[in-house]
């Protein structure tokens, strides 16, 4: 897992989306300042894109 000073979420964590905090998300990697998601434990491989300040770690 990478996680520098500049992220804080690191790569295989679970996070959840400010829009949609009901879903689950896997942070697959982080890049420039975007942390790119894939739902958890689904199996299309859509992934999505998100801002720091989009995502937040805990379950509502």
């Amino acid at each position: 897992m990478i996680q520098t000073k500049e992220n804080k979420y690191s790569e295989g964590s679970i996070v959840y989306a400010n829009e949609d905090p009901n879903v689950r998300l896997l942070v697959r990697r982080y890049v420039d300042r975007i942390y790119y998601c894939k739902i958890y434990n689904d199996s299309s491989g859509t992934e999505l894109v998100y801002f720091e300040r989009e995502i937040h770690s805990k379950m509502p």
